[in-house]
């Protein structure tokens, strides 16, 4: 860009950036204003904007990064100042200038405020006490967490929203947990009393104290830190700490200081396009009151505002007036909710309060199951609103359904299946012009031009905000193609696992026969279908690996019960449970690798590998280890490699529960479990997680109270946290849910899969699998039960039985014509006092199976 131009290169000052300050980032991008302005962001917290819908997931394993809303290479690609911890401390509208901490000054063509709100604490004495917190962002979140470690009791002050998540988050730090709520009910703002009384009822039953109808007096301190709160009833809670969310505020003081029109109550002024009483000043989200008189909490509206501002922007900077762009003004939204809180399904929408004169209401209550459902209907049958608690399936389909007479009677929308509703509304009831993402403003039209669950949250952005969507959607979406496992097989692998299960199938021929498709019936099957069946298969029967047909399925490791290096040459792997080995255990492995010339390496899964044995010397090696009590680690097949552990409470002054005897229980009862992928675990002593038990497949953590189970992690090419499935478990109870997780993994998860994409791509999610795994809430988990019960019974070390049949040891050989003749291509060259590949080597002139075995 010339200097001339850069002269009248308009900037845009945004102040705060939050999810709806990124959202005004976006649309200014779409817009292409980033290519002929220049952008500044001036945020107060130390990092870009972060999901603050979800903040509580951090709780859960998610991370700070995992949380941010900011796209890699966003801000770069298109030209965008960012300067995080750098707020603006003050405005000059006549200089049109904004003064940041850091003492820059940014001139402005256009200043845009979305500075968002602040949590409101009571005026109550001892409120700055050691100990007290505010629920707002992740720094305050890292806080409670590092307070809680000394903590065993919390209070909240607030049963909202963001009240019931800081509850949650206490909870889950281990803390015997109170929430002070001063209205009569829970959520007060979203649920009637009714929904609250249902709320009330399952939050505890979760454990959790609710003091409702009455207020917090003081917070008690000693020694500067809190150690109780005397309530507004006389009553008074003992507590190690106390987090307020009792709301917030507009956070509108840059506003007020700089002259621009508030509230009586609070708020930015602003008129239908985002404007203040200053026309080059624009505010946006939880800072502003829109020009129906209301201040918006919610992040929908916040995004229509940010859509609504850059819109206007976008045709103010466009000297060419080529935008052809009608500004839709912003006139109010809609204020409807779904969540999920303590686990808790709790969904508002339209008129939940009934407020309209006339108005009848449909209600169904199951006190016993925590659910409520009220629907509020017009004396002219239009729906109009409601509350939904313990069972919100149906809000994707009843809020678009809101100011429509419903195709079915209200009462047949909130009875339960088999309890008088048998007409099931699906989304095709809907009109086009329904809006299915509300966080987004996408309409069931718009959505309808999609092939993909993908498309549609790239082109439209539906499903990306708060998720209570996506089921909906994906009802809308086309019939899937052929997810057919190959061109073999038209049923998915977890199709073709309940088939084998159910109709008892041994055999790979078998199933091809019956079950494949018509072209491939009495064939031999594709390098897909045969080793994804010999898992099937091998994770039903427990048999032995290379037995008959089942050796013509396995993948090029199981061939010989080790892994192929890039030389030819095999590795060796002896199981060392939980990382745990005696010194004269250790000393043979060191006497096998000095006899036959093997590299060592200590792995990261807490084990040693023995590199460069050739095929022949595998039996003799197996033989040494086999007597001195190893056996296989199964470093070659797809099922479980390790349990790592850190020390635990035996050794380690932190450790609060034996994480080593637990490592070797869960690996010695998960060996050999054939799955669609490998499997790894690890088990840490406390809550510092030397074990990095959440990067694992099933990653368990100790807490004072027993286990904490967390599951779909990876520490692969595409790293993921585990999520918190269970919490305090007893030993029994621990692994109780494993045998539950890992057995429906297997006979529901792709080939191939790991634990971490099944995960995701499971319908429902974490919650889904709460439900199957914890709730039972499909009756599988006696099944799943004695499956993993017949594993266990049945395990046989593969090293043994192989060294135990002459017939199975015949195929241990470098050449069938000469089985005594070691393999001249597998050669090694010294480095660091052992041993490296010599790849200057070909490796040529092996049998035909082995050449055979290397190609799988």
């Amino acid at each position: 860009m010339s200097a001339d131009m850069t002269a009248h290169t308009p900037t845009i000052v945004l102040v705060g950036h939050g999810m709806v300050g990124q959202r005004f980032l976006e649309s200014l991008a779409d817009r292409g204003v980033t290519e002929r302005a220049r952008i500044v962001v001036l945020c107060e917290e130390p990092r870009p904007a972060y999901d603050r819908v979800q903040l509580t997931s951090y709780f859960s394993g998610k991370t700070p990064d995992d949380l941010s809303m900011v796209e890699a290479g966003f801000m770069e690609k298109h030209g965008i100042e960012l300067y995080v911890g750098d707020p603006a401390e003050s405005v000059d509208r006549e200089a049109r200038t904004v003064t940041a901490r850091s003492g820059q000054v940014f001139a402005y063509d256009q200043l845009v405020l979305a500075t968002g709100s602040y949590p409101f604490v009571p005026p109550v004495p001892g409120k700055d006490a050691r100990g007290c917190f505010v629920y707002r962002t992740i720094e305050d979140l890292l806080a409670i967490e590092e307070y809680a470690k000394t903590a065993t009791t919390g209070a909240v002050v607030g049963g909202g929203l963001l009240g019931l998540e800081a509850a949650g988050a206490l909870k889950g730090l281990g803390l015997d947990t109170h929430v002070v709520e001063f209205a009569p009910r829970l959520m007060p703002v979203q649920v009637d009393e009714g929904g609250g009384a249902a709320l009330l009822r399952t939050i505890e039953r979760m454990g959790l104290t609710v003091h409702t109808g009455t207020g917090t007096q003081e917070v008690v301190t000693a020694d500067g830190a809190v150690t109780g709160m005397k309530l507004s009833d006389g009553s008074e809670v003992a507590t190690d700490m106390v987090v307020f969310s009792a709301g917030v505020r507009p956070r509108d003081q840059l506003a007020r200081d700089c002259g621009l029109t508030v509230g009586e109550r609070g708020g930015i002024a602003v008129d239908e396009l985002c404007r203040t009483s200053d026309p080059a000043v624009f505010a946006i989200g939880e800072c502003a009151l829109a020009s129906d008189g209301r201040v918006y909490g919610l992040v929908a509206p916040g995004y229509e505002m940010a859509q609504t501002a850059a819109a206007t922007i976008a045709d103010e900077t466009d000297e060419t007036g080529e935008t052809g762009e009608t500004v839709k003004g912003f006139t109010g939204a809609d204020m409807s909710t779904k969540l999920k809180l303590l686990g808790v399904d709790v969904a508002s929408f339209g008129d939940a309060h009934g407020t309209a004169e006339g108005c009848l209401d449909v209600v169904y209550s199951d006190s016993r199951s925590g659910v409520y459902k009220k629907l509020v209907i017009s004396g002219e049958g239009v729906l109009l609103g409601g509350v939904l608690v313990g069972d919100a399936e149906q809000y994707g389909l009843l809020r678009p359904l809101t100011g429509t007479v419903p195709p079915v009677s209200p009462e047949q929308l909130v009875l339960p299946a088999g309890a008088g509703a048998p007409v099931a509304l699906g989304p095709s009831a809907l009109p086009d012009d329904a809006v299915i993402c509300s966080c987004h403003n996408v309409t069931k039209h718009a959505i309808g031009q999609c092939e993909s669950l993908a498309e549609v949250k790239k082109c439209t952005k539906a499903g990306t905000g708060c998720g209570s969507c996506v089921k909906v959607i994906e009802k809308l979406l086309p019939a899937p193609k052929d997810k057919g496992l190959c061109g073999c097989f038209s049923y998915t692998r977890s199709e073709l696992y309940e088939i084998a299960r159910t109709l008892r199938i041994t055999s790979f021929a078998a199933l091809l026969d019956s079950h494949g498709r018509d072209a491939a019936k009495g064939g031999e099957g594709c390098e897909v279908c045969k080793p994804t069946v010999g898992s099937i298969l091998a994770s039903l029967n427990n048999g032995y690996i290379l037995d008959g047909e089942q050796a013509s399925l396995q993948d090029t490791n199981d061939h010989f019960l080790a892994n192929m290096q890039r030389n030819g040459s095999y590795s060796v792997v002896p199981r060392i449970p939980g990382g745990e080995i005696t010194p004269d255990k250790l000393i043979v492995i060191g006497e096998v690798a000095r006899d036959f010339g093997l590299y060592t390496k200590i792995t990261g899964g807490q084990r040693i590998d023995l590199f460069g044995a050739r095929v022949d010397q595998l039996p003799a090696i197996w033989t040494r280890l086999v007597d001195a009590g190893f056996e296989s680690g199964h470093a070659y097949g797809k099922s479980l490699r390790t349990v790592k552990s850190c020390v635990g409470q035996t050794w380690c002054r932190y450790g609060v529960q034996d994480s080593v005897k637990m490592a070797i229980q869960l690996e010695l009862r998960y060996r050999g479990l054939r799955a669609p992928h490998k499997l790894k675990s690890a088990v840490s002593g406390c809550a510092r997680e030397c074990a990095e038990a959440q990067s694992k497949d099933f990653g368990i953590i100790a807490t004072a109270n027993g286990w904490n189970l967390y599951v779909g992690g990876n520490g692969g090419a595409t790293p993921r946290h585990a999520d918190l499935l269970a919490q305090d478990l007893s030993d029994a109870e621990l692994v109780r849910l494993i045998d539950r997780f890992l057995m429906f993994y297997i006979r529901t998860a792709d080939r191939l899969e790991r634990t971490s994409t099944w995960l995701e791509r499971l319908e429902g999610g974490l919650d889904h699998l709460k439900d199957v795994v914890v709730h039972d809430s499909l009756g599988l988990c006696d099944e799943l039960e004695a499956l993993m019960a017949a594993h266990v019974d049945d395990y046989q070390d593969e090293w043994a039985q192989t060294l135990d049949d002459p017939e199975r040891l015949r195929r241990f050989v470098s050449f069938v014509n000469a089985p005594d003749a070691p393999d001249p291509s597998v050669r090694f060259v010294p480095e660091r006092d052992q041993i490296k590949p010599d790849l200057t080597i070909l490796t040529l002139g092996r049998t035909n199976s082995t050449l055979e075995g290397a190609s799988r």
